[in-house]
């Protein structure tokens, strides 16, 4: 038994593009270096601890096809993201930065969402939701990038479906601290609450409420 039946620990976009100096360019766009340098050891601790306590995880990946069709819709893309990633030629399916990062490659049983389109792990034709459900999990524990793209859009999603959404601070990264900080200042505790990576690691340790 899980040592929290109902949560799972939801990393976004933990590939090459973000993580890796080399193959990644959204890796220099960050201004605020430190922020992504605690986002990779915090997610390290929270990613340990799920597995040790048999907490699920789920990974999000983003991995379009070439030109991104995924990204159109019933209008054409010429604004936000959906312009701008077809332009960029970022998070196309066989490049390098679409890899796992070698330090949050998926575990066997891990879960990896496919089909998704868009900021929210929720978007397009996402089965994050149906793979939730399957396992039984309310509470999501979100971790990624960017704190203030994919990881908001995520979090504002899972509360308006019904979820009970904590962002993993530390776990996550924009590319800036007034960024970041906005994020958590003015946003978070509109849908969810806020938690960090050796918080989480402790809850897991303690036993749960009696009913």
């Amino acid at each position: 038994m899980p040592a929290r039946p109902n949560a799972a620990l939801v990393l976004i976009e933990f590939q090459r593009e973000w993580l890796d100096p080399s193959h990644g360019r959204l890796h220099h766009l960050v201004e605020d270096r430190d922020l992504l340098d605690t986002a990779v050891r915090g997610a390290a601790v929270a990613l340990a601890a799920a597995r040790e306590h048999g907490v699920p995880v789920v990974h999000v990946p983003l991995v379009l096809t070439p030109g991104a069709p995924e990204l159109e819709s019933w209008t054409p893309a010429v604004l936000g993201l959906r312009a701008a990633i077809p332009k960029a030629g970022t998070w196309i399916e066989g490049s390098a930065g679409v890899e796992f990062a070698e330090d949050f490659r998926p575990a066997p049983g891990e879960q990896v969402v496919r089909g998704r389109a868009g900021a929210s792990a929720f978007a397009g034709s996402s089965d994050l939701d149906l793979i939730l459900r399957r396992l039984g999990v309310t509470d999501l524990y979100l971790a990624g990038f960017a704190t203030h793209v994919c990881v908001e859009s995520t979090l504002r999603e899972a509360h308006d479906r019904g979820y009970t959404a904590h962002v993993v601070h530390d776990a996550c990264a924009a590319f800036t601290r007034a960024q970041q900080d906005h994020v958590r200042e003015h946003v978070i505790h509109h849908f969810g609450d806020e938690t960090d990576a050796a918080a989480f690691a402790a809850s897991l340790e303690a036993p749960l409420p009696a009913h």
